[in-house]
């Protein structure tokens, strides 16, 4: 019966614990490396360039030219700009 138990608990740890812990720290590492003109996507799904870095913890954005806002750095998805920032494939044309 104890065996089970600790099996269990390390089983959650493996797949639950460990990846969330693992998944938070790149994301703040993500967050302390933007700089001025990565392009990044809001969890909102705003989309737009980094103006400046500001020392208060916040982002000036540029979502259009002269248009800028300011939010937080803890709201850039890090999923949705990867995926903004992949190169793009090229698929084979099908003759």
């Amino acid at each position: 019966m104890p065996f089970f138990f600790v099996a269990m608990i390390l089983v959650f740890w493996l797949f639950f614990i460990r990846p969330q812990s693992k998944k938070q720290k790149q994301q703040k590492l993500f967050i302390e490396n933007l700089q001025k003109g990565d392009k990044v996507v809001t969890i909102a799904g705003i989309h737009g360039t980094v103006n400046k870095v500001n020392e208060d913890g916040t982002l000036s954005l540029e979502i259009n030219p002269g248009s800028y806002i300011k939010i937080e750095r803890s709201s850039i998805s890090m999923e949705w700009t990867t995926q903004l920032n992949k190169p793009a494939v090229a698929t084979p044309v099908k003759k």
